[in-house]
C-alpha cells in the first residue's frame, strides 16, 4: 500500500466526518427548539405590587343599616309592649286575689269567690302569672326576639324598662309587690345573660 492511498483514505474519512458534524448540530439545535415550543412556558420576573400602594375604598351600605336600625326598634318595641301587657297581666290578677281591685278603679267592683280563687292561683309561685313565669316568658321572649346576640342585651334591658314604666304609668302608680319582684328577677336574667358573655369572651381570649 501507498503512503499517498492511506493519506487519501484519511481525508476522505475527515472529510465525511466534518460534513456530518453541522448536520447533527442542526438536528440538536430543532430539538431544543422543539421541546421550547412544547412547553410554551416562558418566564418571566413578577413585578410585585406593594400593599401600599393600593388603598381600600369602604363604603357604608345606607340602605341595610336603615334596615338593621328599623328591624332593633320594631323588636325592642314588641318586648315594651309585652311586658306592660305582662305586667298589667299580673297587677290585674294580683289586685283579683287580695280585694283590693275595687279599691284601685271604680270602687264598686267586687271580686266574685271563683275569680278570686284563679287569681290566686295565677299569681302563687307556681302559677302563669307568679314571678317565676312571668319573669321566665319575658326573658325567653328577648332572647328570641335577638336570636341570642349578646350585643342586644342591653338594649332588651332597655325595652323591659320601659315597659315596666308605661304599665306603672297605665296603672296609675307603683305597680304590686308581685310585679317589681318579677322586676328585679328579670333584671338578674339580663345580669346573668351579661355575665356567661362576659365569661365566654375570658376563655376564647
Amino acid at each position: 500500500m501507498s503512503v499517498n492511498g492511506v493519506t487519501s483514505t484519511t481525508q476522505t474519512a475527515y472529510s465525511y466526518s466534518t460534513a456530518e458534524a453541522p448536520k447533527a448540530n442542526e438536528k440538536n439545535e430543532v430539538t431544543k427548539k422543539e421541546g421550547a415550543a412544547d412547553t410554551g412556558v416562558v418566564y418571566e420576573p413578577s413585578k410585585e405590587v406593594k400593599s401600599d400602594s393600593v388603598k381600600k375604598t369602604y363604603t357604608p351600605d345606607t340602605n341595610l343599616i336603615n334596615k338593621l336600625k328599623a328591624d332593633a326598634e320594631a323588636r325592642t318595641e314588641q318586648l315594651r309592649s309585652l311586658v306592660e301587657k305582662m305586667m298589667m297581666g299580673q297587677a290585674d290578677s294580683y289586685g283579683k286575689a287580695n280585694d283590693i281591685w275595687s279599691f284601685l278603679r271604680s270602687g264598686n267592683f267586687t271580686v266574685d269567690p271563683a275569680t278570686k280563687l284563679q287569681a290566686q292561683e295565677d299569681i302563687s309561685e307556681d302559677g302563669y302569672w307568679g314571678v317565676k313565669q312571668t319573669s321566665e316568658r319575658i326573658l325567653d321572649f328577648a332572647n328570641a326576639l335577638t336570636g341570642g346576640d349578646p350585643d342586644k342585651i342591653e338594649s332588651m334591658r332597655e325595652a323591659f324598662k320601659k315597659g315596666y314604666e308605661q304599665a306603672e304609668k297605665t296603672w296609675g302608680g307603683e305597680l304590686p309587690e308581685i310585679s317589681k319582684k318579677t322586676y328585679d328577677a328579670v333584671m338578674k336574667g339580663f345580669d346573668a345573660m351579661a355575665a356567661a358573655v362576659k365569661a365566654s369572651e375570658e376563655i376564647t381570649k
